[in-house]
């Protein structure tokens, strides 16, 4: 056989599809997902509307794939399938995915925990699906533009009665997305109702066993955070393991850029005095709804601070107030690698003015969910803070997202949440 021929050669692209630079194709070979716009070097158009699925070739041709197309985002195609697929074919990925990725957070419920994320986009291989659950509810997130159709959202809510028996499914728009996509405003009615007499938009959900209030209506991203569900009980259970309830007074924390009230729930667990910090006014209503709903089950009081965090801590930092545990837990300061800079000049701020109000023996959570800030970043604007305060911290775990938001190491992207659990001397 002659050398110049392999044994199985690459199917050649239909004629309508992208063809892709080196870089890019590179990039899908090593197990990622995305082509950036900036890497399609040609595209092959139907007549009428864009397509939702399109063939995926490399610069000589050779097929790479299917993927969903974006025309108008930065990441205009996102894999699907490394072979060529049609719509039927991609519904069938679509079911048995998302039946995967449901199947595989079963572990994770249980009589303390009702809620996770059931779908976590491309790490399920489903790249753009969102689904979330909290109790008997169910919210879907479609993020981009070649999921926007009726065969997408009746495939994911079939699957998703069959699997869960909610009691209700509702699909919630990201507003930044929708935008970058060129997204329809969806529908506001619920995709699905168990009881067409009451529908629901709200209920309670269960997170190491405590309890908190949901709105679909409301709130950021899907309308919780449970990301950082793992984290949250790992902040009380070193609180308990430091003895910060032994401290005078029993304790006193910090949740800075609390929303509503994760951490400082949890902490209060632990310590006898928690404060929580957040610039928005409905989130802290809804944080202390959660207080009341717990205050049975906690051994804390929690009172609750509206401001900016920066101005706050900076204040407090200069009367010399003085906290047993600190968390920081920011929004994403970095949403592109330009603003990492800027971004690390936030965290150091944060982190600074936390040690210097912690005493000593204190600890000290400190998290980033900005995908552009690595660990070595984050550790080294810490390490600067400490150094400007005179501090010595120690590491007592690296931390992550919760189980139900997995990493995959092809995916780098989907490592963005980091957590520094130290010890502040």
């Amino acid at each position: 056989m002659s050398r110049n021929k392999p044994d199985h050669p690459s199917p050649k692209v239909q004629e309508i599809g992208a063809k892709i630079s080196r870089r890019a194709a590179d990039r899908l070979r090593a197990g990622h997902l995305w082509v950036y716009a900036s890497d399609i070097e040609s595209v092959e158009l139907p007549t009428g509307e864009a397509p939702a699925l399109m063939p995926v070739a490399d610069s000589r041709g050779l097929l790479l794939g299917t993927a969903l197309y974006s025309p108008t985002s930065q990441i205009a195609l996102r894999l699907v399938s490394r072979e060529a697929v049609g719509e039927a074919a991609w519904l069938q990925l679509l079911e048995s995915r998302l039946r995967t990725a449901i199947s595989r957070r079963r572990m994770l419920l249980d009589e303390r925990t009702n809620a996770c994320r059931l779908c976590f986009s491309e790490a399920d291989e489903l790249p753009g699906v969102v689904v979330d659950k909290y109790g008997e509810l169910v919210i879907l997130q479609l993020l981009a533009k070649g999921l926007d159709s009726a065969a997408v959202r009746e495939t994911c809510v079939r699957v998703l009665r069959e699997e869960l028996s909610p009691a209700a499914i509702l699909e919630r728009p990201d507003p930044r997305m929708r935008e970058l996509e060129g997204l329809a405003v969806p529908n506001p009615a619920p995709l699905f109702v168990g009881d067409a007499a009451a529908p629901a938009a709200s209920t309670h959900f269960r997170l190491n066993g405590l309890v908190f209030e949901f709105d679909a209506n409301s709130g950021q991203k899907t309308g919780a955070f449970l990301d950082q569900r793992a984290n949250y009980a790992a902040a009380a259970e070193w609180a308990r393991k430091l003895g910060l309830a032994n401290r005078d007074g029993g304790g006193r924390a910090l949740d800075v850029c609390c929303y509503q009230g994760g951490f400082a729930l949890h902490l209060a667990q632990a310590c006898a005095q928690v404060t929580g910090v957040d610039a928005s006014h409905a989130s802290l209503e809804v944080a202390e709804k959660n207080f009341e709903a717990n205050r049975t089950s906690l051994v804390g009081q929690v009172e609750w601070v509206e401001g900016d965090a920066f101005e706050i801590l900076r204040g407090w930092s200069d009367a010399g107030e003085k906290f047993d545990a600190i968390v920081l837990d920011p929004p994403a300061f970095a949403k592109s690698v330009r603003a990492v800079e800027g971004a690390l000049r936030g965290y150091k701020e944060l982190n600074l003015r936390a040690l210097k109000m912690l005493s000593p023996g204190g600890l000290l959570v400190t998290c980033s969910c900005s995908h552009h800030v690595s660990w070595t970043d984050l550790e080294g604007s810490v390490a600067s803070a400490a150094a400007d305060a005179h501090r010595r911290v120690r590491l007592l775990e690296r931390r992550g997202a919760s189980p139900d938001h997995p990493v995959v190491l092809n995916l780098p992207e989907t490592e963005y949440l980091k957590c520094l659990v130290l010890e502040v001397e």
